[in-house]
């Protein structure tokens, strides 16, 4: 089953931009631009290092039951400029319709400029399992137990 995200542009967005695309045939994500309002399409926003902020997107989303859409960073942003997502991935649940944000930080050493337009993050549909969780009176065991952290060694 392909499952169909509705998307639905905020009043004051710039539709020119376009919807959520992949960029080749094997791309597991779609990339999202930067959708300013009005007053902001001419300065974009300045991320400074160790910034965080909200970037829109002008859009807002219904996700079909069963499904969320994974919010990723983009991997030449991140190399070239330290530009990545502090809560990756960000998790968009099925039962959410507000505007749709993309939460950015800047980990480089040099302010960063986002225009109006830029591809700022990519989306990944993917399946939801919800488990059952209950309270058990012991575990049971494993090879590893309970090592924790760097507990499998490094290669």
């Amino acid at each position: 089953m392909t499952p169909v995200v509705r998307l639905m542009w905020e009043p004051w967005a710039d539709r020119a931009l376009g919807l959520p695309v992949y960029a080749t045939p094997g791309a597991a994500g779609a990339d999202i631009r930067a959708n300013f309002p009005p007053e902001q399409r001419g300065s974009g926003l300045v991320l400074q290092p160790m910034a965080r902020r909200v970037v829109p997107t002008g859009l807002c989303a219904e996700i079909p039951e069963g499904w969320e859409v994974q919010v990723r960073p983009r991997s030449g942003l991140a190399l070239a400029h330290g530009i990545t997502l502090p809560n990756t991935p960000g998790t968009i649940d099925s039962d959410y319709r507000g505007p749709l944000g993309v939460l950015l930080v800047n980990l480089g050493a040099e302010p960063y400029r986002i225009a109006h337009g830029d591809r700022i993050a990519q989306l990944v549909v993917a399946a939801v399992a919800r488990a059952r969780f209950e309270a058990a009176p012991a575990l049971g065991g494993s090879t590893r137990g309970a090592g924790g952290f760097g507990s499998t060694g490094r290669a």
